[in-house]
């Protein structure tokens, strides 16, 4: 188990040393097997650090391309690149988040009413199925707060077509429980394995595929492994990626958020941070370990602004701001982007400049720009303009 209280940038540096070894052949041959608690991970674990950005993605992509080289790290970058096309998917089709908050509180009001449905919740989330793996996961989640990837997939399968239970909130169990729980790639992989994302294309759970995955830890019977893919009658339309704001020159306030908590390399122009402040905004209903984890990353930015700029850092209460215009990192759909107050300014990463405007499909757009994107991400024009599109 990641402990919670490691959720710092050195902690995040020091994971990251130790984690690039594997992160070229090693990862690609091997990161679909879920060996289980207590044994040497298959994947590495980085995703905790990312999804507050006590890690950059370009800094993680640098150091597996520094230690393996393009061909034998080529599986790594490309997952690195998935949590940013999740994000700038969102990011243009912010009616997929709004409608699984939507379609939580429905499932919410479900469990209240029915109690067929309250009742197979209730085993699932506490891990009393019957179902072998299933069960272990569920206890996972929440004893731990992380899950192999690939037994998620299995996880989200079972619970959407074998267990019949509402897709939106087995993704609300995830992200109340989950240390590295993204709004953007938990709802959408949910929708993926659902058959929403891409439509017709769902991820279907088989026992023979757990068995191999699991070294034959795991071997469930009884699951439907010839599901029909959901469907829905909401379309999600698709809107222009939304213009980082204008910054102010002079003194400014710096608000933090859970979404980016590395101020150190934020692009703020000519502004001078005279103040820094921190918002926590959590996801409704995030279990302890999840609080707790959010709290040691936010303090830990905190500290590291304070130091870097020279000023006072703390809780964004009110009044913090002694009335400076405030400046903000660009915060994606979800929990700190709908807790930003409206007089402030956005600013956008460059990184996400030149991912996002792919991320408006199917993840191959992306895939196709990785190249282009790693070849000009470094070539910007003085006033911060790309001098490639990617």
């Amino acid at each position: 188990m990641l402990d919670p209280a490691v959720l710092t940038r050195t902690a995040a540096l020091e994971h990251l040393a130790l984690a690039i070894p594997r992160a070229g052949r090693a990862y690609a041959e091997g990161r679909n097997t879920d060996r289980g608690p207590g044994t040497a991970p298959s994947t590495t674990a980085l995703s905790p650090y990312l999804r507050r950005r006590l890690l950059l993605e370009e800094e993680v992509i640098d150091a597996a391309l520094a230690a393996h080289g393009s061909q034998e790290a080529g599986k790594f970058v490309e997952e690195v690149f998935w949590r940013s096309y999740f994000k700038g998917y969102l990011e243009t089709h912010p009616s997929v988040w709004t409608d699984y908050l939507r379609l939580v509180t429905e499932g919410r009001n479900g469990l209240a009413t029915q109690s067929g449905l309250r009742r197979v919740f209730e085993d699932a989330v506490a891990g009393r199925t019957g179902i072998d793996g299933f069960d272990d996961w569920a206890r996972e989640v929440v004893e731990t707060g992380w899950l192999h990837n690939h037994a998620r997939m299995w996880f989200a399968s079972i619970w959407i077509f074998t267990l019949r239970l509402p897709w939106a909130l087995g993704a609300d169990f995830f992200l109340r429980h989950l240390l590295d729980g993204d709004p953007a790639s938990n709802t959408l992989s949910w929708r993926w394995v659902a058959g929403l994302h891409t439509r017709g294309k769902h991820y279907v759970a088989r026992a023979e595929n757990i068995r191999r995955f699991t070294d034959g830890r795991f071997s469930p019977s009884g699951l439907d492994e010839h599901p029909t893919p959901l469907d829905e009658a909401t379309s999600h339309p698709t809107i222009l990626l939304p213009s980082p704001d204008p910054l102010p020159n002079g003194e400014v306030a710096l608000l933090l958020h859970l979404d980016d908590l590395h101020a150190e390399s934020l692009p703020l122009g000519d502004a001078r941070v005279a103040r820094v402040g921190g918002l926590l905004a959590l996801a409704s209903g995030a279990a302890e370990p999840v609080r707790r984890a959010d709290e040691v990353a936010m303090n830990d930015a905190l500290a590291r602004a304070a130091a870097h700029f020279g000023c006072p850092a703390g809780p964004a209460a009110d009044g913090w701001n002694d009335g400076l215009p405030v400046v903000t990192a660009w915060a994606p759909v979800g929990p700190s982007a709908e807790a930003l107050p409206n007089a402030c300014a956005r600013t956008r990463r460059r990184w996400d400049d030149l991912v996002w405007p792919h991320a408006t499909r199917g993840y191959f757009q992306v895939r196709k720009a990785i190249p282009s994107i790693l070849a000009c991400r470094e070539a910007w024009r003085p006033n911060g303009e790309p001098l490639c599109s990617g």
